[in-house]
């Protein structure tokens, strides 16, 4: 039995196809990106290295102070992890989903998520990722809370809140879109 042959696009089909890889820039740029993130994180990692074995602790500073600066150093750096997460998330996600396969099927190293990632199935690894992000944020803000205006502390939760609901909207949504049999597969 012979295949039929395949038929060429025409110019235009074609043209608009290939627009996807005008994103490759922009996927670059996120790599680039990630790399200054990499260096803020080993700026951040110098600067507690430095305040608890070396003791460069702004001078006046008590126990008490100086343990909240050093958690919430950590707590940036779990942030700048989380970002740099997300990064990833987008650069591997949006490519492989929007302009190319990364033809990783085998490779020990392909992250699980990759194998089942669409469209909505990244826009709801996002909306985690943000909800973590903003997470971190948060606690740092209840942390430095004595420092802070009400009004701030009242916007920062909203924000969390609406971020949770966004989030919560989106897995809703691409539960009732997918058909029954395929719900039990993610």
């Amino acid at each position: 039995m012979t295949t039929p042959p395949k038929s060429r696009p025409g110019p235009l089909p074609y043209l608009i196809f290939s627009s996807r890889w005008l994103q490759l820039p922009l996927y670059l740029g996120l790599i680039v990106a990630q790399a200054i993130y990499v260096v803020q994180f080993l700026r951040e990692l110098w600067h507690l290295v430095d305040a608890t074995l070396f003791g460069h602790i702004a001078p006046g500073t008590s126990a008490d102070s100086a343990e909240t600066t050093i958690m919430l150093t950590v707590l940036g750096l779990i942030d700048v992890v989380m970002i740099s997460n997300l990064l990833v998330m987008v650069i591997v996600g949006g490519y492989e989903t929007f302009v190319s396969r990364l033809k990783l099927e085998g490779h020990p190293d392909q992250p699980e998520w990759l194998s089942h990632v669409n469209a909505t199935v990244l826009k709801v690894k996002l909306a985690m990722a943000i909800i973590g992000i903003s997470s971190i944020h948060l606690l740092a803000t209840f942390i430095k809370a004595a420092s802070l205006d009400a009004e701030t502390i009242k916007w920062q939760v909203l924000l969390h809140l609406a971020f949770v609901v966004s989030a919560l909207a989106l897995a809703f949504i691409d539960r009732i879109m997918q058909p029954a049999g395929k719900q039990a597969a993610h």
